[in-house]
């Protein structure tokens, strides 16, 4: 199974360094994001450079005894202060935080600099080769242009970007390919941090607050959940009759809705109230050595590498979506459809907010939330408290079909 790109893994100290001179190049190994400026893009008076592009970095050139102080300027604690003479100094936090760079020499004050992105340039960066991730973290991108009021790049995967670029015309979206580093104040970085044991990446841990809050405290905005706005015309209902779309597959056995009977009544639940339902995975089969999952019976193959606009206005006319803890629920969302959510393995807090959330307590659940196992991103069939035992993946085999559909009922 290929490594989720969304789930960043970095290992820094916890400490600010001052090194000198500044690197030249990049590791050769892939990284998840592009680099910053290798040298810091403002520029100050004799020679200092310095800018917020993955934490405050300070360049400082040869010829004087310098003294450098990094003050987070809303608790007032000194981050970091020393004498290091010509170097090149990057803040431990890559998180937002409001610094204040201060440089001194044998004279006192010469440079000072409080962090202020009002139209100033700033990247915020999304993970490539995830869909439900990306849309659940872009409202807090938006978030933090409207508060900052900077010059708003956003960087994700080229085919995303139509779902969101004519509805925030005042951002500018690229993909990793186009990012022109040189012209940005601040860089920030969302992802899924799972070995960030030191607090650099983000502020809390993405387990305790949720997939799609962790970016909000990453960028220091009100991490209340909003849907994006989308990008895409409605173009009416793609069929006259009434319908319900659905999505069964995913990334991981785990996220599946085990029951083995669990689809099919349900399909033919919703058929018996006159409903034809349309599934809306992008494979109809799906698996991992001996385990493979089909589209269920009696549900109308919408299946393929269809583009999302054409999912987003299937969805606006739904009268209700059935899926997982996957992107197509994520997109269902931000499209406006009543979202059935099954899931066990996270939990309710990892997602959005849905009435219709369908877990059941009484069996094992929430492990992916349980910051004391760590998700295998190579083992397809990950269950970290009962793998190879009868109770593996009970966490959706013991929701039942009469629970799924008596949410169903409230809808339909």
């Amino acid at each position: 199974m290929d490594r989720d790109p969304a789930e960043v893994e970095f290992r820094e100290t916890s400490e600010s360094k001052a090194v000198a001179p500044a690197p030249t190049q990049e590791p050769a190994e892939k990284r998840p994001y592009p680099p910053p400026a290798t040298l810091p893009t403002q520029a100050g008076p004799l020679g200092i450079r310095f800018d917020f592009n993955l934490g405050a970095r300070v360049s400082l050139p040869e010829g004087k005894s310098w003294r450098v102080r990094l003050r987070d300027l809303d608790t007032g604690n000194i981050l970091f202060e020393s004498s290091p003479g010509a170097a090149f100094i990057n803040s431990s936090k890559r998180y937002y935080l409001r610094i204040g760079l201060e440089v001194l020499d044998e004279g006192g004050v010469i440079f000072q600099h409080d962090y202020n992105a009002a139209r100033e340039h700033v990247l915020i960066q999304l993970p490539v080769g995830t869909l439900g991730d990306t849309i659940g973290w872009f409202p807090y991108a938006a978030k933090f242009q409207e508060r900052h009021g900077c010059k708003l790049t956003c960087a994700m995967s080229g085919l995303l970007i139509p779902l969101f670029k004519n509805a925030y015309p005042e951002i500018e979206f690229v993909t990793h390919e186009e990012i022109k580093a040189e012209k940005f104040y601040a860089t920030y970085s969302i992802g899924l941090f799972f070995d960030d044991e030191d607090r650099i990446w983000q502020p809390c841990d993405f387990r305790l607050v949720g997939l799609h809050r962790t970016a909000g405290y990453i960028l220091g905005v009100d991490p209340q959940e909003k849907p994006p706005k989308l990008g895409i015309e409605d173009e009416g209902a793609p069929i006259a009759e009434p319908y319900i779309c659905i999505a069964v597959q995913s990334t991981t056995q785990s996220k599946y809705w085990n029951n083995p009977h669990g689809w099919r009544d349900v399909v033919g639940f919703l058929k018996s109230r006159g409903y034809r339902v349309f599934c809306i995975d992008q494979k109809p089969v799906h698996g991992h050595g001996i385990v493979w999952n089909h589209m269920p019976h009696g549900a109308e193959d919408l299946t393929g590498d269809r583009p999302l606009a054409e999912r987003v206005r299937w969805l606006r006319h739904a009268k209700a979506f059935v899926g997982l803890s996957s992107g197509l629920s994520w997109l269902a969302w931000a499209a406006g459809a009543p979202v059935v959510m099954i899931s066990g393995f996270t939990h309710p807090t990892n997602e959005f907010s849905t009435p219709h959330r369908v877990i059941n307590y009484h069996a094992c659940n929430a492990c992916w939330n349980d910051v004391r196992v760590r998700f295998d991103h190579k083992d397809f069939l990950w269950c970290p408290r009962h793998a190879n035992t009868p109770r593996q993946f009970e966490c959706t085999r013991l929701i039942t079909a009469s629970q799924v559909i008596a949410t169903l009922e409230q809808i339909v």
